[in-house]
Formats: structure tokens, sequence, C-alpha cells
């Protein structure tokens, strides 16, 4: 069994990643979406379409965490 730090220090890695993501991705929404587009249907093509239901629901997941990251950059409205 790991130790219980171990468990911490993973999430933290996680979160390190998923924070420089978010940097990578602010401004550049459409082209990361074009990409999880392309690289999915290359997949697909690869692989002839045998994990095709996996691959599309990976590409909307990616494209569903862009949408949050873009929804979290924009200012919010005044009311």
């Amino acid at each position: 069994m790991a130790p219980p730090d171990e468990g911490r220090c993973l999430l933290s890695i996680f979160d390190d990643i998923k924070g420089k993501a978010e940097e990578l991705i602010h401004g550049h929404e459409d082209v990361v979406k074009d990409g999880i587009e392309k690289v999915g249907d290359f997949i697909d093509d690869k692989t002839g379409d045998k994990f095709k239901d996996q691959i599309d629901g990976a590409q909307s997941a990616a494209s569903n965490f862009v949408d949050g990251v873009a929804g979290e950059a924009k200012p919010e409205d005044p009311a």
C-alpha cells in the first residue's frame, strides 16, 4: 500500500499539469480544439474506426475542458 503522502503528491502534480495546460490554452482555444479534432480523426483513420466511440468520448471531454478554460477566462458581465 502506498504511503498517504504519495497520493497528495500525485494530485499536486496533476494540478500543476492542469494549470500549465490552462495557461497554454488561453487565447488559443480554436487552435487547440482544431488539433483535438485532427488527432481524433487521425487515430480513427489509423485504427479503422475500431475505437471510434472511445476516441469521440475523449475528443468531447478534451473540447469541454477547453470550453471550460475559455469560460473562466471571459470577464463576467456586470448585472
